[in-house]
């Protein structure tokens, strides 16, 4: 393959994490190039990016003016890569919970699927490291929650280390999405699959993070708790095929 993949990092006060994820990310393949989508951070993580970019042509910045979510954060990263000649896109956090040595891999599976996953508890085995027991509980309990709930038959739906191919995102209407927090990851893959799009789950190893604060609030948990059922009320009625037919009529702004 010699198409062009993106790697989009949000990021909100990651400045001690951010260099060394950019130059870890880029040595993994030619292929790939990282935009980062700055939400105004305090601590002046963007500030870095843009210094990094002026140098580096594989290395971007999508600056926004405050803290507006991890959904609408990937969101604009992909309208920006659907406004240019991207063929994979991946979703990646910046405090290296996610291993940039597993990008090889993903891009691998991606030659045989339209959606990668990276998987923490692929079928039933647990790869997560440094979690409190009451945290991986949530999270793997919310994972059979969400299978319940919507029929998707993943392992690990909640996962944020994914890779898209081009077509799957053009063919979702991305101003229809709703969620923001860690329920986007659920219903992105949700409305990949009732378009019909291959998902492939492959293994991964999850580090919890050892520099800057989690992200993770009550207002995150319940709102993973109600979108399920839209998601599943959505499905039902038909509302995301009829989403999805009218956004790809509509032009992808940058």
């Amino acid at each position: 393959m010699s198409e062009k993949a993106l790697v989009i990092v949000p990021t909100y006060n990651e400045r001690d994490n951010i260099i060394r994820l950019i130059d870890a990310v880029l040595s993994q393949d030619r292929r790939l190039e990282v935009l980062v989508v700055d939400d105004g951070s305090p601590d002046g993580t963007g500030t870095l990016v843009a210094e990094r970019s002026a140098g580096d042509s594989r290395v971007h910045l999508l600056s926004r003016p405050r803290k507006m979510g991890l959904g609408t954060a990937y969101v604009a990263g992909f309208k920006w890569a659907l406004a240019r000649d991207y063929e994979f896109v991946f979703e990646m956090d910046a405090d290296f919970s996610h291993d940039p040595s597993h990008l090889p891999q993903f891009l691998a599976s991606i030659a045989e699927a339209d959606l990668v996953l990276g998987s923490r508890y692929r079928e039933g085995k647990v790869t997560v490291v440094n979690w409190p027991m009451a945290r991986l509980i949530l999270s793997y309990g919310a994972n059979i929650y969400a299978r319940f709930v919507t029929g998707l038959a993943l392992y690990d739906a909640t996962g944020g280390f994914k890779c898209f191919r081009r077509r799957v995102l053009e063919a979702i209407d991305l101003d229809d999405v709703r969620s923001n927090g860690y329920a986007f990851q659920i219903e992105m893959s949700y409305r990949a699959w009732q378009l019909g799009f291959r998902i492939v789950e492959i293994p991964i190893v999850f580090v919890d993070r050892t520099e800057g604060e989690s992200k993770m609030s009550k207002k995150i948990v319940r709102e993973a708790i109600w979108m399920v059922w839209r998601l599943r009320w959505w499905g039902m009625t038909g509302r995301l095929s009829r989403a999805a037919t009218e956004g790809r009529a509509l032009p992808h702004s940058p």
